[in-house]
């Protein structure tokens, strides 16, 4: 039940994420804007481990799981945050969805996860020429938007690279504090980028701005990321990935009520094609049932 709690709020939050992010970049500028939520994120993580009195986990594994994690944040974070200067926030979210198209074979390979079956292959088939849509839409409007799909495609596949790597490493590190380890890294990272591309301190945030970076520093990162982290813990790493299954439709909603964003037949052709893709893929992705505990758990043959 804590799991699927875990799971609904995750999808909540990073329904409104994509948005948040446009608006977050939005005057301050999109490197700003990243590491102003990251450093809030650090900063609200860091108390949470104090109250529950949690120590930061320091052992080999635990590095490299905290550097696992870290791809995704800094990696991940960096393209999206990029890509949401050119392209409409629910695109973000409806590219993000092929995050389990593109686990699935990365889970299987390093994690002995299901391998692929007819069925999936149709589902990629659909997810590729869903993104193909979305991806000529873009390129209508401007090459820059062309590029933004493209970024958020890489982000996608680094936040697939994160959670398999994570899985494989297997050390069962507390939500909370593979976060705050993460952070550790991603935080200077971030740090260094804005001060060697941008550098500017904005001498006035707007106020959506401003809630925007709250909102993600505070809430999303410190509680989002967390429970991700969590639910990776305790399920497949290819069914965490179905999260993104429910959060394009909502993201699509919420920038078109609440930012105006256009929803052309092309973007919404797309979408349920890649929709498609991941409920095919869904309903015969479950692993066979000769799986080993061990492997199903991802103690795969990633070398650490």
């Amino acid at each position: 039940m804590k799991v699927i709690l875990a799971a609904i709020s995750l999808i909540i939050l990073w329904s409104l994420t994509p948005l948040a992010i446009k608006w977050s970049g939005e005057g301050p500028g999109y490197l700003f804007g990243v590491l102003a939520r990251m450093s809030l994120g650090l900063l609200g993580v860091v108390p949470v481990l104090f109250i529950r009195q949690t120590p930061l986990a320091l052992d080999p594994n635990a590095l490299l799981s905290y550097v696992a994690g870290a791809v995704q944040i800094f990696g991940s974070m960096w393209l999206t945050y990029w890509a949401s200067q050119h392209i409409a926030s629910g695109w973000i979210a409806v590219v993000f969805g092929l995050t389990p198209l593109l686990t699935a074979p990365l889970a299987h390979s390093f994690l002995g996860e299901a391998s692929l079956t007819p069925l999936k292959l149709l589902s990629y088939i659909l997810g590729l020429l869903g993104l193909a849509l979305i991806f000529q839409s873009a390129l209508n409007l401007s090459n820059a938007s062309a590029m933004g799909i493209a970024a958020v495609l890489l982000a996608a596949l680094g936040q697939a690279i994160s959670a398999v790597w994570i899985k494989a490493i297997h050390r069962q590190l507390d939500g909370f504090v593979q976060v705050a380890g993460s952070l550790l890294i991603a935080v200077p990272l971030f740090t260094i980028t804005w001060f060697l591309l941008d550098g500017t301190i904005p001498s006035h945030i707007a106020p959506r701005s401003l809630y925007s970076i709250l909102f993600l520093g505070l809430i999303a990162t410190t509680f989002g990321f967390s429970l991700y982290f969590y639910i990776l813990k305790h399920l497949q790493v290819s069914r965490v990935a179905m999260v993104t299954l429910v959060t394009p439709v909502m993201s699509l909603g919420v920038g078109h009520l609440m930012n105006h964003e256009p929803l052309h037949g092309s973007v919404l052709a797309g979408t349920g094609l890649i929709l498609s893709g991941l409920i095919l893929f869904e309903w015969k992705g479950a692993p066979k049932k000769g799986l080993s505990p061990a492997r199903s758990q991802g103690q795969g043959r990633l070398k650490r």
